[in-house]
């Protein structure tokens, strides 16, 4: 049985009088140490109120309900404290004034039960500070952390406080092996519960953060983009189907634009511009980062437009998953031996487009789009590497002939 004692005091809080001139009484519960404190509702003129004896002066009707309001209250806080102790379990003085309430005290709040609550609170939010994608991926990893909860435990649920370094580390075994997840998408999972874990903690749920010693598995990441020769030959190629030749165009157009597969989807005349320079530009707002981008159109990416805009449209609409099947099409007819998908393109535009032509990494960052320069180091650094290899062989050579 979890031992100390509880202090409960009432106290008024002159610093918020009310327009009559009465002040409110507040309750605070103490419990090793910890506060918990508010309003009991009740206002009184602050020279009804007699600190020492803790109640309300004037033996009035009014007042003397009040006094039987503030027993009342101090009964209940009592009660719930006895009820804990009684449980033999650990709690504090939120879990008190929980109990009090008549709500669930925090300590035995689940990991699940707590997950879903933060789902449907984001869900309000959903277009105003977070999409639904944002949303949705976060659903998707409380499912698969209540499914290891029933393939490992046994059980529907677990208590919050019993989250351990233990439990985080099957649970990455079993996102690997179970679930048939790649190490970056497990990071990426354990990142997302690792946020709720977090807000339970800032909320009062639990009192110690099981991550605090984790550490992602780092992942080493290839850039795959196409060479010089591999997009000199999906330009030229002569395809017999339109399909294929128009998705191998819009391909093409975001290789020398750097859109993502969303932003090319959603491109319409409203984002081209005149620029300063007098040439046509790309503004739009990336999905990913909500951050503007501006692009110049280079003339390959503006022959695209010129080839398929029309008074409504810019591009053919073709839904991504279709887009990437014929990618896979296409890549077979012109001998790519990639797994070409839309995201390549971006890619391409970034290495083969922009820093093989030496255009700063800075400029690259800000054609991305990227909220930090870091990011596209990170993502890009081994082909920099590559080009600062070249460079310095073109040197040599130069030195040798003098």
């Amino acid at each position: 049985m979890q031992s100390s004692t509880i202090r409960i005091l009432y106290f008024t809080a002159t610093n918020r009088m009310k327009k009559d001139g009465t002040i409110p009484i507040f309750c605070r519960i103490t419990y090793f140490n910890k506060r918990r404190q508010f309003s009991t509702g009740i206002f009184i003129t602050p020279e009804n109120w007699d600190k020492t004896n803790q109640k309300v002066r004037n033996p009035d009707k009014l007042h003397k309900s009040y006094n039987t309001q503030l027993s009342l209250i101090k009964q209940k806080i009592n009660q719930a404290f006895l009820m804990l102790q009684v449980q033999e379990k650990s709690f504090s003085v939120e879990d008190i004034y929980m109990l009090y309430k008549g709500e669930k005290p925090k300590a035995e709040y689940g990991v699940i039960e707590y997950f879903f609550q933060q789902l449907e609170k984001q869900k309000k939010l959903i277009g105003i500070e977070i999409k639904q994608s944002t949303w949705d991926k976060f659903s998707y990893v409380c499912n698969d952390v209540k499914s290891f909860v029933k393939y490992k435990l046994k059980k529907k649920d677990l208590y919050l406080k019993e989250l351990n370094m233990a439990f985080i580390k099957d649970l990455e075994y079993y996102l690997k092996t179970e679930k048939s997840k790649k190490q970056i998408s497990v990071n990426k999972d354990l990142q997302r519960f690792k946020s709720i874990v977090k807000s339970s903690v800032i909320d009062g749920y639990l009192s110690d953060f099981p991550f605090h010693k984790h550490r992602p598995k780092k992942v080493k990441t290839t850039v795959v983009f196409l060479t010089v020769d591999e997009l000199d030959r999906l330009e030229i190629y002569d395809f017999e189907q339109k399909r294929l030749s128009q998705v191998r165009d819009m391909f093409i157009f975001c290789c020398y634009t750097g859109l993502a597969y969303f932003e090319m989807a959603s491109l319409s005349h409203k984002h081209l511009i005149k620029g300063f320079d007098g040439n046509s530009w790309i503004e739009m707002v990336r999905e990913k980062t909500n951050s503007s981008v501006s692009i110049p159109l280079l003339p390959k990416a503006e022959a695209i437009l010129d080839k398929y805009k029309t008074k409504d449209s810019l591009l053919p609409i073709i839904s991504n998953q279709r887009f990437n099947s014929y990618l896979k099409e296409i890549a077979v007819l012109v001998k790519i031996d990639k797994s070409l998908t839309h995201h390549i393109a971006r890619k391409t535009f970034a290495t083969t487009v922009l820093l093989y032509n030496d255009v700063p990494m800075e400029i690259v960052s800000e054609l991305l789009g990227h909220s930090k320069m870091s990011i596209t180091q990170e993502h890009y650094a081994k082909v920099v590497k590559t080009k600062v290899s070249e460079q310095m062989e073109k040197l040599k050579g130069k030195l040798k002939k003098k």
